[in-house]
Order: C-alpha cells, then structure tokens, then sequence
C-alpha cells in the first residue's frame, strides 16, 4: 500500500514544503503555509490517446460558449450577456454584503425562464434558505435545495436534478473525504474545485462558486482556485449604505471593464439605472471642501461628491484619513499642494471622503481632491455647477485622463456647465465650458479659493 505523506502548502501559489518554514519559498508571502496530506509520488505516464481528436482553430464552433441571460440586468451586463454553458464563475465579497442573495434571485430567475436551477449551501438549512426566498419572491417549483458539504453528495444532487445552473454557496464548506485536512483548507478548496469544473465541462451546466475573502479583501483559499475558473466577480460595498458594486476581476468569454450596480433593499437588490443621481441626491451646493469628479468605473461614468474637511490640530503629527479614496495619493496631494503651491497643512488634520459608500482610487480624482482641500482650508466654496478631472503630478503640474469627453456628457447630463480640466485634454461635449489649467496652482488661482 502507497504511504501517504504530510506536507505543507501555499495557500497563495500552491507551492509545496516538507516542512513547516514560515515563509513561502515559492511567493515568499510569510504565513501561508498549510499542512495537509498528499498521495504517493507517481512514476513516468504512459501515452494516452486524447479524449478528442485535434482539430483546426477555424473549424472550432463558437456557438457551443454563448451566454444565456440570468433575468438579473447588472449581473447579466458584468458577464456579457449571461452565464455561458459549462463555466465556473467565482462571485467573491465580504460576509453581509449581499453574495446569497444576488445569487438567490439570480437562481429563482433562471427557473422561472424554465430552466432548473440546483442551490447548493453548507452554511444554510433549506428552511433558511425558503424564508429569504419569500422575501425575495425567488420561490419556483424549478428551483431545487441541497443542504449538503461532501463534494461526493453535491455531484450525486447534480446528477439527479441535471440542472442548467449550480449554486455552490460556499466553496469553502466543501469537503472530499478522502483528505483529512479541514473544510476551507488548501488541499480541499483545490480538490473540491477541480471537481466542479470537470463536472461543469462534462455536463454542459454553469456553475457559480461563492467564495469567502480574507481580511484584506482577497479572494480565501489557494490562488490555484482563481486560475482553474472561468470568471472572477468580485462584490464590494459598505455594508453601512445601500450601494453595492459588482466588478469583473476575470472573464474568459467577455471584458473585464464593465461594472454592475445594485442597491439594497428590503426586497433584495435592485439595479441602479443613474448611479449618479444617487451620489448627488443629497449634495448640498456651497458648502466648502465639496468638489464634484467625474469618474469613469469600467465602461460607465459616475459623478462623485469628494468631501474634504480641515480642521486645527495641536498634534505633533495631524491625522490623515481617506474613507472611499487612496491615502497615498491623499498624502502626494497634500505634499504638492505645500511644495508647489504655497498652502500648509502641518497643523491641519485631514479628513477626506468619497460620498455614497464608493471607492474612487483612479488619479483622475487628483485634480478635484486638491481643490477641495484648499477650499477647506480657505472657507472658499467651489461652484455647485463646476466639476474638475485631472491627475496631478509631484511637480504640480496637470496630466490629462481617459475618456474626458464620456465624463464631461455625464456631468452636463447631471446639470453641470463647467469644467476644470488640463490643457491636453480633449475638447469638452457641447454645453459644457472648459477651464483649462496648466498646474494645480493655476487652478486654484483661477477660481479664486485663495485669498488675495
């Protein structure tokens, strides 16, 4: 009988260790090394004839991977159109933010195209399930329930409702007994996921993975699960606002630059139609520190409040804090601004915020953070019907960004008639007048938010 050996695996790369080390010697990431038990080593493979005879990459049928729509607009426009026949799809977020039931009502919608749906879930009895259903009014004779954790009874399920879509929630709870190790460990995820995809290529069914994160917001497991699917979503959001963002991290049969947006409610989620309108409800005009961005997430333009508050501080080193923004580029601004255009913050905290629960990190956002900065120290408002994009660079001065044109016809949409933008940038749409300034100290001049 083969003896079975311990050894100890990377999480992240999957890259195996005799022993316990510390760190990686594959990634080097520290802490990531798992034990768990692995089969004999097998000796030389002997020649196989393939399972599918070769054939030209023009005579290979395109049709065979066409998305079928899941009834649920954001999650359909995100992937193309739909979940293609025989893909795996990894849907990634954080506990509470709403990865059951997107997918709950994404399954009740694809039963009632007429279509079966299989709910797998080790973390939830049906009953649970039956109850968030009618809330949701996700209840369909089409749509099945598994309370079961072995891969073996999870394939056993698939096999007896032959379902067109699998709901798999979570990939963590599964476990194949033939490992020892603990549901969510390396060797299991990886097995367990292995499983699914040959079974999801072998049937011609979708499945969908629900996928823990880790406190940093990555992907639980090993990286191995990120490489073996067809798609990577990953849902974001506050759980303290109502919005929720979907993201496309991978797609094997469609862009990965298309966002999806959502807003939760007591009836489940619901798709944002004008994700500007929402940021800007409750904007309020004149207020000092409140710049407006025009940002672009994916393929979609949104309008984001930036908030900036500058407040006197006796401490030896002043607070620095970014809720929704990169506390990086918070920290070059406020460098820049001391550097280049003559105004301190060395005994000033500063708070700096992206309204609505969204995160903006792209450096269009630069230009529109430095004014409101200044407009906070100053007590100057900024106009209520002028927006500003630009990257800043370490000596001032401003960069243009993508797809200006597309973010200056959502602000004028929105009811805004001036811009600040570079001088490089492109020609602004029609009923929008530009500003165009060279440097950040330009443009603060030009609207006056220092005082003479």
């Amino acid at each position: 009988m083969a003896k079975v050996r311990s050894v100890f695996r990377c999480s992240e790369c999957g890259a195996s260790e005799p022993k316990w080390t510390g760190r990686c010697n594959g990634c080097e990431a520290w802490g990531t090394l798992v034990e768990e038990t692995d089969g004999p080593a097998v000796g030389r493979v002997s020649l196989l004839a393939p399972t599918s005879a070769p054939i030209p990459i023009a005579e290979v049928d395109p049709t065979e991977f066409v998305a079928r729509p899941t009834g649920v607009g954001e999650l359909d426009r995100v992937l193309g159109g739909g979940l293609v026949p025989g893909s795996v799809t990894l849907l990634g977020g954080e506990p509470g933010i709403g990865k059951s039931t997107v997918l709950l009502q994404a399954a009740a919608e694809v039963a009632s195209s007429g279509r079966k749906v299989l709910y797998v879930s080790g973390e939830e009895s049906p009953q649970q399930i039956r109850l968030r259903a009618e809330r949701l009014g996700a209840l369909h004779p089409r749509l099945w329930l598994a309370a079961e954790i072995g891969i073996a009874q999870v394939v056993g399920a698939i096999d007896q409702v032959q379902p067109d879509l699998v709901v798999i929630d979570s990939i963590q709870t599964l476990v194949n007994p033939d490992l020892t190790s603990a549901p969510g460990s390396v060797g299991q995820v990886r097995e367990c996921s292995h499983r699914l995809v040959q079974e999801a290529k072998a049937r011609g069914c979708a499945i969908v993975l629900v996928g823990h994160v880790t406190k940093d917001g990555n992907l639980a497991g090993p990286r191995v699960l990120e490489h073996v699917v067809d798609t990577v979503l990953a849902f974001e959001g506050d759980r303290h606002h109502a919005l929720r963002l979907l993201r496309v991290v991978k797609h094997r049969f469609g862009s990965t630059q298309e966002l999806g947006l959502f807003e939760m409610t007591e009836k489940g989620l619901i798709g944002v139609p004008d994700p500007s309108g929402l940021f800007l409800a409750d904007r309020r005009v004149g207020i000092a520190g409140s710049v407006v961005v025009p940002t672009i997430e994916g393929h979609r333009p949104l309008l984001v409040e930036l908030q900036v508050l500058a407040a006197s501080s006796n401490l030896p080193s002043p607070r620095r804090s970014a809720t929704g923004l990169d506390n990086g580029r918070l920290s070059l601004l406020l460098a820049v601004l001391e550097q280049r255009v003559g105004v301190s913050t060395t005994k000033h905290d500063v708070y700096a915020l992206a309204v609505g629960g969204v995160k903006v990190v792209e450096p269009g956002v630069d230009l529109a953070l430095g004014l409101a900065i200044v407009s906070s120290l100053t007590g100057v408002p900024v106009p209520g019907d002028l927006v500003a994009c630009g990257e800043v660079g370490l000596g001032g001065e401003l960069r243009q960004v993508a797809h200006t044109p597309r973010r200056l016809s959502e602000a004028a949409r929105l009811g805004f008639h001036r811009a600040v933008v570079p001088i490089s940038a492109p020609a602004a749409p029609a009923g929008v007048q530009e500003i165009r300034v060279g440097t950040l100290a330009e443009a603060v001049s030009r609207l006056g938010l220092l005082p003479s």
